[in-house]
């Protein structure tokens, strides 16, 4: 017999609803996370949580105690990224502030994290009212830095495990372009594992009228940027997936003149510790082949900006959550998801962490909570496959969440996981 969840209470929405307006309007970048940090914070402490600020950066951290029993975390993350927004909505972003390079860039929260905060601090709040219900210890955490990767890490070396309870099962959710009140499950690999490399490639510049003598640095990253497309369609067999994105190439100040040197970041995604060993192995054998075959003074030079690993999570788990999830909102919300290679540095907080926590045993759950809105949805295209390949995706400036009904499933999704995990009413 299917039941169904308790409406979130007009007020915790309302209140969600506000901080996601304020946080999308006030987007943070990764490492800057003071003022995204400082509203989550205060929200958590209204719901009755300790919390404690300043964890591995911006890391924020509220708990409830409740009675013995078992410990659950919720996640979300605080940073947004550097995409000029453009979805015309009346909230939208108009920030910008200083890049990596400290030049000003466009700040957006374009892949959902001002979604994932709302529904966990409307989450804690549910779960302080109604406290009576259950029994055991929720953490909720903001993690900073979360887009590159260097955020959970930060937080674990900063004692999370040794300064808080240590959690049973820590649980997340993502936005995706799905229907908003839909929820999507996978039992073992859900997100793929990355490495980050950061090439400087070596030239002679001299005068863009002469180029016979000089070594041109562009000439040598255009090469590069095609031979290593051929990684994945000449080196990976079929049913292995792997990704090779340059995301970023920057070179000389001018059209006249040949600059010294070229600068790439290159992002490789895989399933697999090996995938992407076996990914990076040849980028540094083409980076290093292309230098020498323009004549280049210098040895390139390949540096690793971040690594994580897949997201894989545990079946029996995600069979427990995703039950949880039919029972109270109907199996017809309730649907499977396909491995994706984007990437999180969320299996930290499980085994693939113990390095930086030393814990084992730590359980994780991950689903993805969708956020189109019906109107969008439907102006999309005909069936499923045509809605997907024109919806703006995660990292789009024009994706656009449906508050409402993103937050309304999205804290009920939350609610029920931990509810699954803790312990009963005594």
């Amino acid at each position: 017999m299917t039941t169904t969840a308790a409406p979130v209470a007009a007020g915790v929405l309302a209140g969600a609803a506000e901080l996601y307006l304020d946080l999308h309007r006030h987007p943070e970048l990764s490492g800057a996370e003071a003022r995204t940090a400082d509203r989550f914070a205060d929200r958590l402490a209204a719901a009755g949580c300790e919390v404690t600020r300043g964890i591995g950066g911006h890391g924020v951290a509220g708990i409830l105690r409740n009675g013995p029993g078992p410990v659950v975390w919720l996640r979300a993350e605080l940073d947004a990224l550097p995409v000029l927004e453009d979805t015309g909505l009346p909230y939208a972003s108009t920030v910008t502030a200083p890049g990596p390079d400290g030049a000003p860039v466009p700040v957006t929260h374009a892949c959902g994290h001002d979604v994932h905060l709302a529904c966990a601090a409307g989450a804690a709040a549910t779960l302080a009212g109604a406290a009576d219900e259950w029994r055991g210890t929720l953490v909720v955490i903001g993690q900073p830095a979360e887009e590159t990767l260097s955020g959970a890490a930060a937080m674990l070396a900063d004692g999370l495990y040794r300064r808080f309870p240590v959690p049973d099962v820590v649980l997340a959710q993502h936005a995706v372009p799905l229907p908003a009140g839909l929820i999507a499950h996978a039992a073992g690999p859900l997100l793929a594992g990355s490495a980050t490399v950061e090439v400087v490639l070596h030239g002679r510049g001299g005068h863009g009228g002469a180029p016979q003598l000089t070594v041109d640095p562009v000439v040598t990253a255009a090469a590069v940027v095609l031979r290593l497309q051929t990684i994945v369609s000449r080196e990976t067999g079929p049913g292995e997936p792997l990704v090779v994105t340059v995301g970023s190439l920057h070179a000389g100040a001018g059209g006249n003149v040949i600059p010294d040197r070229a600068t790439l970041e290159v992002t490789l995604r895989a399933f697999s510790a090996a995938g992407l060993d076996r990914a990076l192995a040849a980028v540094r054998r083409i980076v290093g082949a292309e230098s020498a075959a323009a004549g280049a003074p210098r040895e390139p030079e390949i540096r690793e900006l971040s690594r994580s690993g897949p997201t894989v999570n545990e079946p029996a788990l995600t069979a427990e959550l995703r039950a949880a999830h039919a029972a109270a909102l109907g199996e017809h919300r309730v649907t499977g998801w396909q491995p994706s290679t984007a990437t999180e540095d969320f299996p930290l907080y499980g085994d693939a962490g113990r390095d930086l926590h030393g814990r084992t045993g730590v359980r994780t759950g991950y689903w993805m909570l969708g956020c189109v809105g019906p109107a969008q949805w439907a102006a999309a295209g005909a069936d499923a496959a045509e809605r997907l390949a024109a919806l703006p995706g995660n990292h789009s400036p024009r994706f656009r969440p449906h508050v409402r009904l993103t937050l309304e499933t999205g804290i009920t999704a939350l609610v029920i996981a931990a509810r699954a995990r803790l312990g009963p009413a005594r």
